[in-house]
């Protein structure tokens, strides 16, 4: 309006709608200092996505939080969302399925130990899957194991194929960075021909560890391991196609480390894997999930 009507004074203006000068100059100074705040938030988001690109709005809030305290900026949940969401930063995650596993129908799968355990620290449950890594115009096979308790992925392999040679070489690893006792370690897994192989059962047995598997199609049963398989494809952008196994292999190795070194777990009171997997109090999980409905796009879970 000032631009439209050079000649007339500003005292003018705040005639008109009812306001004093100084009301105007407050709301002025108010709405500078609200556009820096805003700036200098977007600024530390985009610091932390350098490292963790895909990381959701919850965590970005936590690791933020000390940064806003010290910076006197004061933003809850909603309006942090919302900022996100105005500039283009809230993460729409996107689902693809391959078959990875191949049920054994002449075996007997072992029956499911980890049904209802109740977990109260590490080495006490290993959970195991494998996921589809796409590498030209095939995969790669990337088997995983994660301890139940503290998040943490202790062994790890990708392989070119569904062989039962990746699921061995992760299990070996798990096994020889284990620093506690293993005494009565589950490990569980879904019904997969390589689970159920002679070669990685007697691995297990020779170990003495007890053999836990899903139920028939239920892979609601192996929830942690089918939540890491997620993590690492949306947050740590290993569902993208790689142009060789060599390249995916070294994503997948930094994705790994980052993720057990870096990204906070709510299932573990936003402790890292690897700090929640050297501590010995009982943590408080603080998993929530805000629905679609509010917010346009489902952003906060664990």
């Amino acid at each position: 309006m000032k631009m439209r009507y050079p000649n007339t004074g500003l005292e003018v203006f705040c005639r008109l709608v009812g306001k004093s000068r100084q009301a105007y100059y407050l709301h002025q100074h108010a709405y500078t200092k609200r556009e820096r705040e805003q700036r200098l938030v977007i600024e530390m988001v985009l610091f932390i996505r350098e490292e963790l690109p895909m990381l959701g709005a919850k965590k970005l809030l936590y690791l933020l939080s000390p940064s806003f305290e010290a910076s006197n900026i004061k933003i809850g949940r909603d309006k942090f969302l919302n900022l996100l969401r105005d500039h283009g930063l809230l993460i729409r995650r996107r689902k693809r399925s391959i078959l990875t596993t191949k049920s054994n129908n002449e075996v007997i799968p072992f029956v499911n130990l980890a049904k209802d355990l109740n977990i109260s620290g590490i080495n006490q449950l290993w959970v195991s899957d494998i996921t589809y890594i796409p590498v030209g115009s095939s995969f790669s096979f990337l088997s995983l194991i994660t301890d139940a308790y503290s998040r943490k992925i202790v062994g790890f392999c990708l392989h070119p194929t569904l062989h039962t040679d990746g699921c061995i070489i992760a299990l070996k690893m798990a096994l020889s960075t284990s620093s506690t006792n293993i005494d009565g370690l589950i490990h569980h897994s879904d019904r997969g021909i390589q689970y159920c192989s002679n070669l990685y059962t007697n691995l297990l047995k020779y170990n003495k560890i007890k053999i836990s598997m899903s139920d028939r199609a239920s892979p609601q049963q192996n929830a942690i391991a089918e939540r890491v398989n997620g993590i690492l494809k949306q947050e740590f952008g290993m569902s993208k196609t790689y142009n060789s196994h060599q390249s995916a292999l070294e994503s997948a190795q930094n994705a790994v480390k980052k993720y057990n070194e870096i990204r906070p777990h709510a299932s573990c009171d936003y402790l890292t894997p690897a700090e929640a997997h050297l501590t010995t109090s009982k943590f408080k999980k603080r998993w929530k999930d805000y629905t679609k409905k509010k917010f346009g796009v489902k952003q906060f879970q664990g």
